[in-house]
């Protein structure tokens, strides 16, 4: 493969412009992702690639942070929902799309007794709490450190702009892995404690994945129901990729509650909040609700998004696919001398060069995307059903390239 790197005038231009219009230019997570070498403003998308408005293609290894589990325009989700949507999308009723969306949560999904919808996956992860606490009549929610569940200022902390300290006065903040720390806060304030919110696994920013320990997660639901206290799983990011019944179901528990949103719909904007019977009457006392809750394309394109799931086998393929890529990787990166550890599951692998600097291993990230593998530093990765071997080869030798900069 030849060795060249993209240059992105014109997204710096536009991004100079959107600072005029747009407080920092790009907002909320996406400016995060920001380097001065890469791309700001994407122009088209199809399957597995994206191309920014430079007319750069680039292999998408984020996949929109995750929503793209099928690919960019699936045709069988847009037709879906195009259909739909040709017939009424947000309206003064509910359409008949939204029954038939929950059965098919239902029936997939293993802990699934009824569903309820939303837009992002922090509408799903807030109205869990609210649920939660309905059910048991406590306050107090327990989440694991560095753990992320939306932006509600119960979940951001204090340290972040714009958040007080009574925003999240009521969460208990715990280590992952730790079922000792655990019980600690359950002997002494049991009779305070909603929930229990974890993703199936530890996926933070800027640091390696971490799975459950064995036995971990039967601990936890063994404590959870032994104080009444509700388990909420947020699988919005992992939702799919590790086990289409639920990511809990590969790790052997289940949970009162499962949080899903990103992949749902393959990029239309979804999100759903599933649970057992026995919180059915609490979910439907709580009150919480959006103008665009009930919009019928984004459901219609969910349920073929889950039809195409199944089909596909798409859990085991996306982890088969980053299996090999992982190794592909770790491979190229000993042969040119550097050590490259990729942790979490591998359809959402996280990648860290051992050994270095932060600064190089940002530098091997920005060298990767300047030749067409859009990653980033500081994040887990996504894989979809429509990256290929060939992609693998591509990003190996591109990864390749990359380390000979550096």
């Amino acid at each position: 493969m030849k060795n060249t790197t993209y240059e992105v005038k014109k997204s710096e231009a536009l991004l100079k412009k959107a600072k005029e219009v747009i407080p920092g230019g790009i907002f909320g997570h996406y400016k995060y992702a920001i380097r001065d070498t890469g791309p700001k403003f994407f122009s088209r998308a199809e399957g597995a690639y994206f191309w920014d408005i430079d007319d750069n293609k680039y292999i998408d290894l984020m996949c929109a942070y995750g929503p793209s589990i099928l690919g960019y325009k699936n045709p069988e989700v847009e037709e879906a929902a195009n259909s739909q949507d040709s017939e009424g999308n947000t309206v003064s009723l509910a359409s008949p799309v939204m029954v038939d969306l929950a059965s098919n949560l239902v029936e997939m999904v293993e802990t699934a007794d009824w569903a309820l919808f939303g837009k992002n996956g922090g509408d799903s992860t807030s109205l869990a709490v609210m649920v939660a606490r309905e059910a048991t009549g406590k306050e107090k929610i327990v989440k694991i450190q560095d753990g992320y569940h939306g932006v509600a200022p119960w979940m951001q902390g204090k340290d972040h702009p714009g958040i007080i300290a009574s925003d999240d006065a009521k969460v208990i903040t715990i280590e992952w892995n730790d079922l000792e720390s655990f019980e600690k806060v359950l002997a002494e304030q049991s009779d305070e404690i909603a929930c229990f919110i974890s993703s199936p696994y530890d996926h933070p920013v800027s640091r390696d994945n971490t799975l459950p320990e064995e036995g971990y997660w039967q601990g936890i639901s063994k404590l959870c129901k032994q104080n009444n206290v509700i388990l909420i799983i947020d699988d919005v990011r992992a939702g799919f990729r590790i086990n289409l019944s639920g990511s809990n179901v590969a790790y052997g528990f289940t949970p009162d509650l499962i949080c899903f949103g990103k992949a749902i719909a393959n990029g239309h904007p979804l999100s759903a909040l599933v649970g057992t019977n026995e919180m059915k009457d609490a979910a439907e006392k709580v009150y919480f609700t959006g103008t665009q809750f009930f919009s019928a394309s984004p459901m219609a394109a969910a349920i073929a998004t889950l039809k195409e799931l199944k089909k596909l086998d798409a859990a085991n393929k996306m982890t088969d696919f980053g299996q090999r890529l992982n190794e592909s990787l770790v491979k190229v990166a000993k042969e040119s001398g550097y050590e490259l550890v990729a942790s979490g599951v591998p359809a959402m692998p996280y990648y860290r060069l051992n050994n270095v600097d932060v600064k190089t291993h940002f530098r091997w990230i920005d060298e990767c995307v300047r030749r067409g593998v859009y990653m980033l530093g500081y994040h887990n990765h996504f894989v979809s059903t429509c990256h290929t071997e060939e992609d693998i080869e591509a990003i190996s030798n591109i990864a390749k390239q990359a380390f000979e900069t550096l």
